[in-house]
């Protein structure tokens, strides 16, 4: 037998020994080549396939039994087009009508510069899933086959010299093409391998193994670098003996890749669920507080000047100090500043540094590791890592302990945390609004707050006004306050008395709108009818000695008399007999100075 025969009968082999089924088409797509195992998997044999259309006997319909049009068939792509195709996920028919799902390659073969057929290898992937085609060659156009073969197709002789290899294996092991002879399984398989031989390609065909195949093990290339593969190795007999073996393997970097990123995610996934689940137990913890209003009331000029600032640094990041008396509504502007911001849809994290002993509030900022100290018996995520993306709002700031304070600068400065217990270093992102009702400037001087801390919190100062500031007010609050606690109570107030309304104007209100609040709520308890009744209040450094000679300020003379004409009149204002011709003055004069002194009639709370 010359060498040409030996080869080609060599080649004859490879093919007839192939596990994978392999059709050779003409350039119209007829079949002109099938080995065993392809008749095997369809139940067809060689006479009822050779000069049939490979697609309208094995891959007419896809797999939920829709036609399969021919010009969208892949595997015909490659006589158009000239490229390779490697097809997941579709199905070939077998001769009883059944199907069974493959993976396979459509590959032209070229002569002379022509596409002159393609071959076709397939997998039956319902068992094997991982391993790609094994390609074999057959006379003159096997080696046309292994040359288009996309996967890495190596043989070796019984003593595991290399016998051939197709380019796409060349190019894998970084061999050179025109000359790979030399090269044996031990410069591609085996170093420093754990039990090399147990999984060796080789040398488990020769213990008598009719197929072998192995996930995740390593091949060496020639420059001495390695990547992981899958392969199968599979015997190429001749006259029932041995005569070497063929191994087909393909890279499985990027599949190892996908895997630690989808691993990474995962991970992010499990720690993204005890945030939420911390979250969630803050949140909580939230829903159940007594909100003491829900919205900013008031057209006051001194609460439309603060609502204007609010607006304005709301959209930035920028650290915000609330300023002013107990009771002024300073969480209420807090929330309004995260409502306004890019941050609003993550929580706001507030924190009553009043309302927590000085031993627990650095646990409470900053979380803990399970025993950082006694009681910690889990970890535990501080309400800066809650407030990660989102804001936090640290009440009462003036109450920090000084020795803590050091921290809190560097969370402003380097935007880092470190938990109690552990001296890992957390990157967090969270804006930063604080509040006080104390001179921190006095406290600043006395050395009972750091300075470089009090100029890291203000950097947009925000004073919110005292309600004696904004009387304007008072009437549009108590209305709200009114209705809110009736409707809870189940009761209707639908008359608040001018004389009410002078009391409610004409006190300072030390705790502001929440002492407000409070008045309105216990009336509304006390009131036993539809008309709100309050008890005379009396501000608290107010001089009596006026009120003891049976004098009054001009102003309150002012009023009690206008407010005796508007009643004489029925609070008829202009016309010939209204109360502006009885004063000898001009009706929006009238309406003027009624505004000036808080002069309304008994309104309807609604």
């Amino acid at each position: 037998m010359t060498d040409t025969l030996q080869i080609l009968r060599r080649y004859e082999l490879i093919l007839s020994s192939a596990g994978d089924g392999i059709y050779g088409l003409d350039k119209d797509g007829r079949i002109s080549f099938v080995n065993p195992a392809a008749l095997q998997m369809t139940g067809w044999i060689e006479q009822e396939v050779l000069g049939e259309l490979g697609h309208m006997q094995h891959h007419h319909s896809k797999a939920n039994g829709e036609p399969y049009p021919r010009h969208e068939c892949p595997i015909y792509l490659a006589l158009k087009d000239g490229e390779v195709h490697h097809i997941t996920h579709e199905v070939f028919w077998r001769k009883d009508g059944s199907s069974f799902p493959v993976h396979y390659t459509s590959t032209p073969i070229w002569e002379n510069s022509a596409i002159v057929g393609a071959v076709v290898v397939f997998q039956d992937v319902s068992k094997l899933k991982q391993a790609e085609a094994e390609l074999a060659v057959l006379q003159r156009r096997s080696e046309l086959v292994l040359t288009a073969a996309g996967e890495g197709i190596c043989g070796f002789d019984c003593e595991g010299q290399l016998t051939f290899s197709n380019p796409t294996a060349s190019a894998m092991l970084a061999w050179a093409q025109e000359s790979p002879k030399g090269q044996t399984i031990h410069n591609v398989f085996g170093r420093d391998e754990p039990n090399a031989e147990e999984y060796c390609p080789v040398h488990n065909i020769m213990q008598g193994k009719q197929r072998f195949e192995a996930s995740d093990k390593v091949f060496w290339r020639a420059d001495g670098s390695n990547f992981p593969v899958d392969f199968v190795s599979t015997p190429i007999m001749d006259a029932k003996q041995l005569q070497g073996v063929v191994v087909v393997f393909s890279d499985i970097s990027q599949r190892k890749l996908a895997a630690q990123k989808l691993n990474q995610a995962l991970a992010e996934i499990k720690q993204l669920k005890n945030r939420l689940q911390d979250e969630n137990s803050y949140l909580q913890e939230q829903v159940n507080l007594n909100h003491k209003f829900t919205d900013i009331l008031g057209h006051s000029k001194a609460l439309k000047t603060v609502l204007g600032q609010v607006e304005q640094v709301a959209p930035t990041d920028t650290t915000v100090l609330i300023l002013g008396e107990t009771g002024t509504g300073k969480e209420l502007f807090a929330r309004a500043l995260h409502n306004l911001s890019p941050r609003n849809a993550r929580p706001l994290v507030k924190v009553n540094c009043a309302a927590l002993p000085a031993n627990l509030i650095e646990s409470e900022l900053f979380g803990h590791e399970k025993g950082s100290f006694t009681g910690a018996t889990a970890r535990r995520m501080g309400r800066f890592e809650l407030a990660h993306e989102g804001t936090i709002f640290l009440d009462e700031i003036g109450e920090i302990p000084l020795e803590l304070q050091a921290k809190l600068l560097r969370v402003l400065q380097e935007g880092e945390i470190e938990r109690l217990g552990d001296s890992k270093t957390i990157k967090i992102n969270v804006r930063v609004i604080a509040a006080t009702h104390r001179d921190l400037k006095k406290m600043v001087a006395a050395g009972d707050f750091r300075e470089d801390l009090y100029y890291r919190l203000s950097v947009f100062p925000l004073t919110i006004p005292a309600l004696r500031e904004r009387k304007n007010d008072i009437a549009l609050l108590v209305q709200w306050f009114v209705s809110k606690y009736a409707q809870k109570m189940s009761k209707q107030i639908n008359h608040i008395p001018q004389t009410v309304m002078d009391n409610l104007l004409s006190y300072s209100w030390p705790g502001n709108v929440r002492e407000l609040e409070n008045v309105i709520e216990r009336a509304v308890i006390l009131s036993p009818e539809q008309t709100l009744k309050i008890a005379a209040l009396h501000n608290p450094k107010l001089n009596h000695s006026a009120d003891a000679q049976g004098l009054l300020p001009l102003a309150a003379m002012e009023k009690a008399y206008i407010i005796k004409v508007l009643e004489s009149v029925q609070w008829q204002i202009s016309g010939e007999h209204g109360s502006a011709a009885i004063l000898e003055i001009h009706p929006n004069t009238l309406r003027s100075r009624m505004n000036k002194l808080g002069i309304r009639r008994a309104v309807t709370a609604v």
